[in-house]
């Protein structure tokens, strides 16, 4: 398992299969408090919507709601950028598992009354990694 952060996101690499993969996720991010407002399967959506084959590849909106209270509370219009957003895809050899990293997304806005509330946010996303990873 490898754990990697680029500019926007945090990210781990299992050697299960997304399909597998998935339900993990879904309990650690519940772990963390977080709920899963809708779930994308881009597979079956292409599928249906292109007639074309894709890889398994879920699209997840985590929100965990007191934080998201909290984000609303001071930036009225954060609902543009929330719920986060999660991924689960499949790789060779396993699946891929990212989440957004919150710092970089909601540090686009501008304020600063934000920073504790990403900076909580992404301490919850890198345990959910670590829980993946255990």
């Amino acid at each position: 398992m490898t754990q990697t952060q680029t500019r926007y996101q945090l990210s781990t690499r299992l050697a299960i299969p997304a399909e597998q993969a998935l339900p993990k996720v879904l309990a650690a991010l519940k772990a963390e408090g977080f709920g899963v407002l809708f779930d994308l399967d881009m597979k079956a959506i292409l599928k249906q919507k292109l007639d074309v084959n894709y890889r398994p590849y879920w699209v997840l909106g985590a929100c965990n709601p007191p934080l998201a209270y909290q984000a609303l509370q001071t930036e009225p219009d954060i609902g543009l950028m929330i719920p986060c957003h999660v991924v689960v895809a499949e790789t060779d050899g396993g699946s891929v598992v990212s989440l957004i990293d919150p710092v970089t997304a909601l540090g686009i806005i501008g304020n600063p009354g934000l920073d504790g509330i990403a900076t909580e946010v992404k301490n919850r996303f890198q345990r959910v990694i670590e829980a993946l990873n255990a």
